[in-house]
């Protein structure tokens, strides 16, 4: 943050300066910095709309379900108001909260969409509910069919499966479309600054920056913030134990919304003083590569449910580095 502040500040002394007068004075030389490097370099470029903005959006939309969701999941679970004794009311209540919560998802969507100046806007109103929970939806068929075959008493029952389709169908449909309206019926978030009609040439990056370093570079830190309760999780997932230390998931689950935001601002800081604009995808992937290594670690311990990351870490990581820039390109004199 000091450094920034100090980017800042050094970006607007230059710009008050009287062209014709630059000579006579030593602020640029004894700063060290011209008009023309860093990240205000870019500044032109950095709003520009991303590739695929529509399943960008989508997946957005998605995220913040999903994390909302899983924040009100454990702050009833806090509360007292579900039971480890009662296994079934976990998952009741994740079906009836990502239901109810689909209109945050179809708002969240539709504001990034309409921001990106997208212009398929029924097609982003149909996938925004329908994309990712089809996607879920099939793999979990597909595999129910599997323990079908071999006869399993850990089958889901078909009707339960249709009440789970009525659910989303009836439900979280029409709450996501609402939410849709919503959003479009919003004003766009305007840029800080204008975006130039030509794109600049990016200069070529370090191989730190290159999208997959800087993936497993930055998805380590939200996993490391969260190992030690993933550990514990996945002990009464195995070995079939009562889980009941929601006070210490609480507080990872907070340290990972914090770290994810923080190491993917840091990441797209340096993306930017790099000369780099393509920024949107970047901060997407890599807040959510954590889910790689949640992953990596759920195979290692022989389990299959995640519990954190994905797409919720990808939203955390993708909105701050949004409001990052929005910020700071918001706190300096363009011409």
């Amino acid at each position: 943050m000091r450094t920034l502040r100090k980017d800042i500040q050094r970006y607007n002394r230059l710009d008050s300066i009287n062209l014709d007068d630059l000579s006579g004075t030593s602020v640029a030389v004894e700063d060290g910095v011209q008009e023309d490097s860093g990240w205000k370099l870019v500044h032109g470029d950095v709003f520009r709309t991303p590739s695929r903005p529509l399943i960008l959006s989508v997946f957005l939309g998605n995220g913040a379900q999903l994390f909302v969701m899983t924040g009100f999941t454990i702050a009833f679970a806090l509360l007292g108001f579900l039971s480890p004794s009662n296994r079934g009311s976990l998952g009741t209540i994740m079906i009836l909260l990502y239901t109810i919560l689909g209109f945050i998802g179809g708002y969240t969507s539709a504001r990034v969409y309409k921001s990106f100046g997208g212009e398929q806007w029924k097609l982003n109103i149909a996938l925004t509910p329908t994309l990712v929970p089809g996607i879920v939806f099939s793999t979990f068929f597909l595999l129910n069919l599997f323990l079908w075959a071999k006869e399993s008493s850990g089958a889901v029952p078909f009707t339960t499966m249709l009440v789970i389709v009525s659910i989303w169908f009836f439900f979280s449909l029409p709450l996501s479309f609402a939410g849709s309206w919503v959003g479009f019926r919003q004003p766009a978030i305007e840029p800080p600054v204008r975006t130039n009609q030509i794109p600049r040439q990016i200069p070529p990056s370090t191989t730190y920056m290159k999208p997959i370093p800087s993936m497993l570079l930055v998805g380590i830190l939200p996993f490391g913030a969260i190992f030690v309760e993933l550990y514990f999780i996945m002990s009464s997932i195995w070995f079939s134990k009562v889980y009941y230390m929601f006070g210490f998931l609480f507080l990872c689950y907070g340290l990972m919304i914090i770290t994810c935001a923080a190491v993917t601002v840091l990441m797209i800081y340096f993306l930017l003083c790099s000369e780099n604009y393509h920024w949107h995808w970047r901060a997407f992937l890599t807040a959510g590569a954590s889910a790689g290594y949640v992953f990596a670690n759920a195979l290692i311990y022989w389990a299959t449910k995640l519990q954190l990351g994905g797409l919720a870490g990808s939203s955390i990581g993708y909105f701050a580095s949004w409001g990052f820039v929005q910020k700071i390109y918001g706190s300096i004199k363009i011409d």
